[in-house]
């Protein structure tokens, strides 16, 4: 009879990949940092998030020798600390919270910060993609400045539900309460004037209503509490106003600083195809040439993308895509390509994964404004709609949109929609053949007409 000897067990180390890592957990009051274990008789410590104190973690970190950190991205508690250490030299990683769980067991923060540094030791973190500081710079505000826009509107709201409460059916008459005729009759209003038909007499020419319908609508029910209100809110309105044009001259400022990749004078931008009216809340300043200026090609030019939506883009990604290998891995990060989920040679799901992406909410925004295009983009969002739906038809959309902005930032080619015309023939081939099969079944044969 054999006998088997019984093996010792093998230990299997891991490759430490990045041996000058650390891992970082951040939180309000406090962070928690882990080190290798041979670098400090302390390997984990615990530091609080005034700017002293993370300017001497910066230190204790570069006598530990270490050089890169992993940091979890937590709110806006990662900001401060981020930007310590990449000024420090330090080459920081941050990392989607998802992609370092920790393992089932105590929960603790010093078990994450020491979690962190061994996936990073490892290679097993990824960073996530931040643009320069100038471009962060842009994005704090432009953010700002559309909280402003919503607290505006809110306020646009009060004054309706003011003028609701005493029956003055104004907004129901005008399409904007905020313009030319709207502010000037609530301004009377809350001078004293109650006349209709002298209210009346402030309205514009070119408001569709008649003079005798607004009167109708301004005859009503005055208390003191509502036009109280309807003061107030005015008057925060305005505020709003001023506040988002110093946020436009701001941006402007900050716009000016960018470096050109061509001159203006010498390829000068053409004149917008869409003409249409200003909207209100659209920046006072020429964005449009600014942003050609920066990213070296006109992105309006593509069917869909406005000039606002090219400031979204310009806000969240910046000019360089450098970054991102390809078009594909720039889609990716959009999160408007399918994510496959394969398990036993079975495909379980191919749904776009859940992100939160202010670019890519900004491309599925373009690529519904395709439904009404005569380009070849809309006959393909209207092509996918009557295919996949509403919505799925606007994720392809957005996800060629994402494909053609890669190429012209990454190429500075101008947008030539006469490449598009071999896929348009190409669809119109596969058109023609599925209604020849779909006469054959039915017993008729399709004959083309002459021209």
């Amino acid at each position: 009879m054999l006998r088997l000897r019984k093996q010792k067990p093998t230990s299997l180390e891991t490759p430490i990949l990045q041996p000058n890592a650390a891992g970082v957990d951040v939180g309000a009051n406090e962070i928690y940092i882990a080190v290798p274990a041979d670098r400090d008789a302390q390997a984990v410590r615990r530091f609080r998030t005034f700017t002293g104190d993370l300017k001497a973690a910066a230190d204790w970190l570069k006598r530990c020798g270490i050089q890169s950190v992993a940091m979890e991205s937590t709110s806006v508690y990662w900001i401060p600390f981020f930007q310590i250490l990449e000024e420090s030299g330090f080459t920081v990683f941050l990392v989607n919270a998802r992609h370092v769980k920790n393992v089932p067991g105590r929960k603790s923060d010093v078990a994450d910060c020491q979690w962190l540094q061994y996936l990073h030791s490892v290679g097993l973190l990824r960073a996530s993609f931040r643009p320069e500081q100038a471009v962060c710079a842009v994005r704090s505000v432009v953010r700002h400045r559309e909280s402003l826009v919503r607290s505006a509107s809110a306020q646009v709201q009060h004054m309706q539900k003011a003028l609701d409460q005493m029956n003055l059916q104004l907004h129901h008459v005008i399409s904007d309460i905020t313009g030319v005729t709207g502010i000037a009759i609530i301004e009377a209003i809350l001078k004293g004037e109650r006349d209709p038909a002298v209210l009346a007499k402030m309205r514009d020419k070119r408001i569709k209503a008649s003079g005798e319908t607004i009167a109708e609508a301004l005859a009503g029910d005055y208390r003191r509490e509502h036009l109280f209100t309807l003061r107030q809110s005015l008057q925060a309105y305005r505020q709003y106003q001023d506040l988002i044009a110093a946020c436009d001259q701001e941006i402007e400022q900050y716009l000016k600083e960018f470096d050109a990749k061509l001159d203006p004078t010498q390829t000068p931008l053409a004149k917008p195809k869409d003409r249409h009216k200003p909207r209100r809340n659209e920046m006072k300043f020429d964005l449009r040439a600014h942003l050609y200026r920066i990213f070296g090609v006109d992105l309006t030019e593509i069917p869909g993308i406005n000039a606002l939506t090219a400031h979204v883009l310009f806000a969240e990604i910046g000019p360089d895509l450098s970054r991102f290998a390809n078009a594909s891995a720039f889609v990716s990060w959009l999160g408007l390509c399918p994510d496959n989920r394969v398990s036993g040679g079975k495909i379980l799901s191919v749904r776009t994964r859940p992100v939160k992406n202010r670019a890519a909410i900004a491309l599925r925004m373009s690529g519904q404004a395709l439904h009404g295009s005569q380009s070849y983009l809309g006959n393909y969002f209207r092509r996918m709609r009557a295919k996949l739906g509403g919505p799925k038809a606007i994720t392809a959309a957005a996800h060629k949109l994402a494909r053609i902005v890669y190429h012209l930032l990454t190429t500075r080619q101008s947008y030539q929609e006469s490449v598009f015309i071999q896929y348009e023939t190409l669809n119109q081939h596969r058109t023609e053949a599925r209604l020849r099969r779909q006469a054959r079944a039915l017993g008729f044969d399709l004959i083309k007409a002459s021209t």
